[in-house]
């Protein structure tokens, strides 16, 4: 039941946010060229959750064999392709705002990101990427355990995998190192982020002085929002890689281990589209809006 709620949940909240930014990319009204990147953040999360919370909800009320070889070669290399394409688009976000904030960084880059040709390029980038990266695991990921195949390293319960012991390192390098990347990337960016709003508190400090309730603007929405979401990737991912470690080495793991780790590395895909939804002042105009036709009606 908790899977399943998970997984509906964030179905729902992702869905909402692929119908808007959908809805404004293809109409224009109230466009942001931010939309292109968090679109694909919301669509490769929606492939996360039907790619990993629908199997393991099935697991989870025991149907083991549902999955053949094939279709566990598909389920994982789109889950591991569409979990690491979320992580890059987010830190492309917040990379983006960092420039937006201090265009002195790189005023080319500055100046490119204003192009939604150039903003679509760069998540397209992201998906090559990925789809390249993670092209290793069809050779790793197996079907379901039986009677044969006792000998493998990982069981997810409906799929496992073997990871051949020559090429362990490899494959634990090309797992691993395009989330540390984008973790690397996302820190120095919010640091950059934090430290430039930090100044330009400072510079009007004392225009804020004169009004009580000064309102916060679109840069400082915008930045709450990224730092809220790069704080509970970092958190969520923390959580995860110890968990996946754990399974990797201990000699024998229960069963709440193998849960708990696809419920962590579902959280964020399931969560993040609602702090989207609460900081998008759209749907709070929208919501108004929507009130206000009822009151009318009646």
């Amino acid at each position: 039941m908790v899977f399943l709620t998970q997984t509906g949940v964030g179905f729902v909240g992702n869905l909402s946010l692929l119908c808007l930014y959908n809805f404004t990319l293809l109409t224009g009204s109230h466009f942001r060229p931010t939309d292109l990147i968090l679109n694909q953040v919301v669509l490769a999360n929606s492939i996360v959750l039907f790619a990993k919370g629908v199997p393991q909800t099935l697991a989870a009320l025991g149907w083991r064999h549902f999955l053949d070889d094939t279709r566990c070669k598909l389920v994982f290399y789109f889950y591991r392709v569409s979990t690491g394409v979320s992580f890059s688009t987010l830190c492309l976000f917040n990379g983006f705002q960092a420039l937006k904030l201090n265009p002195r960084i790189c005023r080319w880059i500055t100046l490119k990101i204003r192009s939604l040709r150039f903003i679509g390029f760069c998540c397209f980038l992201c998906w090559a990427l990925h789809l390249l990266i993670n092209s290793f695991l069809p050779l790793i990921v197996k079907g379901p355990l039986n009677k044969e195949n006792l000998s493998v390293d990982g069981d997810h319960g409906y799929c496992s995998w073997e990871v051949p012991e020559r090429h362990s390192t490899l494959y634990t390098v090309l797992y691993f190192s395009p989330d540390l990347l984008s973790l690397v990337l996302m820190a120095w960016a919010s640091g950059s982020i934090v430290l430039v709003l930090h100044r330009h508190r400072q510079q009007v400090q004392h225009i804020h002085s004169r009004v009580l309730y000064p309102p916060p603007s679109h840069e400082a929405r915008a930045t709450r929002t990224i730092l809220i979401l790069v704080s509970s990737f970092v958190v969520f991912y923390s959580v995860y890689t110890v968990l996946t470690i754990w399974m990797t080495l201990a000699p024998s793991r229960g069963q709440w281990v193998m849960n708990s780790s696809v419920l962590v590395s579902s959280c964020f895909p399931a969560l993040s589209p609602f702090v989207l939804i609460i900081s998008d002042t759209r749907v709070s105009r929208f919501l108004s809006y929507c009130r206000a036709r009822t009151r009318c009606a009646s």
